[in-house]
């Protein structure tokens, strides 16, 4: 796409402007991801870190970007309902369609978190895991619909990407991995610690006055 910019002109502009709001995305929605995994589950923080908000928010802004340019380029013909309802697009339905999923599960994540206080915990954290899945749907989206990502240096950011977000993967499950052994130690310690009555947890017997 860098090779191309010298070219925009004002029938080529929302084209470019979609396809670099969607590599911002990409990039955003990586890091948002990686903080996500690498976050210590028993940290007890009452939401993501304030870094990671930020870089949630920011890839929500040019995702908006990135739909409202690709909407309004008359390049291809997009309908507005191709946007949230996956597979109905005429052009390129199937990527289309994982954008569209990709948007669906982010917006999933999103009002889940606005009203987290009204779910359960089940709920909550059920849409949480399934909204990871937003990051490699949009992943296949960016790199079937857009050529520029399929070759190139923006087919080796994409990698890059891809290959930060694996890594942070499998350090958290090489952690978890190793944590697990260590817990379950501690669990057998505390059952075998007597409890402070005695083995069967029961208080001494006060002592009798002999008459």
């Amino acid at each position: 796409m860098l090779r191309y910019m010298n070219g925009i002109t004002s029938s080529t502009a929302l084209w470019y402007a979609s396809r670099a709001t969607g590599v911002v995305s990409l990039v955003l929605l990586s890091g948002v991801m990686i903080l996500g995994v690498l976050v210590n589950r028993q940290g007890r923080l009452p939401g993501l870190p304030r870094f990671a908000v930020t870089g949630l928010l920011l890839s929500v802004v040019f995702i908006a970007l990135h739909v409202v340019t690709a909407l309004a380029d008359s390049f291809v013909s997009i309908q507005l309902a191709a946007a949230v309802i996956p597979f109905v697009s005429a052009y390129e339905p199937l990527w289309m369609g994982l954008g569209a999923v990709s948007l669906d599960l982010m917006a999933a994540l999103i009002v889940t978190s606005l009203l987290r206080r009204h779910l359960s915990r089940g709920i909550w954290r059920g849409v949480h895991w399934v909204a990871y899945a937003s990051w490699p749907v949009a992943v296949a989206h960016s790199i079937g619909s857009s050529s520029d990502l399929q070759s190139g240096p923006m087919l080796g950011l994409t990698a890059g990407c891809a290959a930060a977000v694996c890594a942070a993967a499998a350090w958290r499950l090489a952690r978890t991995a190793r944590d697990a052994p260590r817990a379950r130690r501690v669990a057998g310690l505390l059952a075998a610690t007597p409890a402070p009555g005695g083995p069967a947890g029961l208080s001494p017997a006060a002592p009798t006055r002999e008459s």
